[in-house]
């Protein structure tokens, strides 16, 4: 299984996962969701507390990736398959994204 944590302005807000069958969730941290100020990160993931799951990779989070070259170079770099999205999504998005959204990935080892 493969992990991520959903951030927005640096406040964690939630995990993404993607299993060992390649289905995608996410859930809002229990925590955001207590807070009176939370947002949605889409109206595709209103604020609830239940799992969110898909066969493909959210196009929310999808959205989030490099195209073209930069996609290219990514996936050369980092030793990536082009088709390996979720692992790109997380090796790519710590810190240099388009708005308020980052992932950062859960090691095994700190599961």
């Amino acid at each position: 299984m493969q992990n991520a944590k959903v951030y927005r302005n640096g406040e964690e807000i939630g995990l993404l996962q993607k299993d060992d069958a390649g289905v995608y969730s996410f859930q809002y941290a229990s925590g955001y969701l207590q807070n009176k100020e939370a947002l949605s990160i889409s109206v595709h993931f209103p604020l609830r507390e239940e799992v969110f799951s898909s066969d493909i990779l959210f196009p929310f989070f999808f959205n989030l990736l490099a195209e073209g070259s930069i996609k290219e170079m990514q996936c050369r770099e980092l030793k990536i398959d082009s088709d390996d999205h979720f692992t790109r999504l997380v090796k790519t998005t710590e810190f240099n994204t388009i708005g308020s959204i980052t992932l950062k990935e859960i090691s095994d080892e700190m599961s």
